[in-house]
């Protein structure tokens, strides 16, 4: 159904098409980079975390890219707390290892952290274990109906741009 969600949400832009559906599982940053084709950095990784009123807010981060902590505070006023499986599912509709910022269950708001933007493109979930689908920066800020870009992460490279 979370694959089917998001199928509906790129119709609705005519990129339906364009959503990669592997052999393989691609739930984890390193199994979707083998999937695609390309290096784990340019996977877009989607994190759950729990907002100050009780909500969830989502952030997409590249793939080797990891939260700081500190960063975070100062952006968004409260400290990182990830939300669990369940509630990943609740606020999202998709489970673990394909969530995306696409054809959520509920009206989230999506932040995209500036990691991403070394790479012209790059790869985010769609809903399933075995999906991604190809976006520019600019496309995943519009098809995600980004909040804003901030910088909230640490311990990725601005010089890995290639594959």
């Amino acid at each position: 159904m979370s694959l089917d969600n998001v199928k509906a949400h790129f119709r609705s832009y005519n990129k339906e098409q364009d959503i990669l559906e592997f052999d393989t599982s691609s739930a984890t940053v390193e199994l979707a980079a083998q999937a695609v084709g390309t290096i784990p950095a340019r996977i877009a990784k989607t994190l759950s975390f729990r907002n100050d009123d009780g909500g969830a807010i989502l952030v997409v981060a590249a793939g080797d890219a990891r939260i700081d902590n500190k960063k975070f505070r100062e952006a968004f006023g409260y400290k990182a707390r990830m939300l669990t499986p369940e509630e990943v599912v609740h606020f999202t509709g998709h489970e673990i290892g394909g969530v995306c910022p696409f054809g959520l269950v509920q009206q989230l708001n999506v932040y995209l952290d500036v990691s991403m933007k070394r790479f012209d493109t790059v790869f985010p979930a769609c809903g399933s274990l075995n999906s991604a689908i190809e976006l520019t920066c600019e496309e995943m800020y519009q098809y995600s109906g980004g909040t804003s870009w901030v910088d909230v992460c640490k311990d990725w490279s601005a010089d890995q741009q290639s594959a």
